[in-house]
């Protein structure tokens, strides 16, 4: 079971990774305070998101 919550974890995180690249690249193309301002709230969120899976795998060992 430990090894199916860890290549969970891996694909998750990679996933999430993925995203953060995105949504960097976007930051940086971004021609507009608002637009940054809104990008950096996604970035906020996508943290939470990864924080709370963190948590999660760490009850399940």
């Amino acid at each position: 079971m430990l090894n199916r919550t860890m290549a969970s974890s891996t694909d998750s995180s990679t996933a999430i990774d993925d995203e953060v690249r995105q949504l960097y690249e976007r930051y940086q193309a971004a021609e507009s305070d608002a637009e940054r301002h809104q990008i950096a709230l996604e970035m906020g969120k996508l943290d939470g998101r990864r924080h709370a899976e963190i948590y999660a795998a760490l009850e399940d060992e």
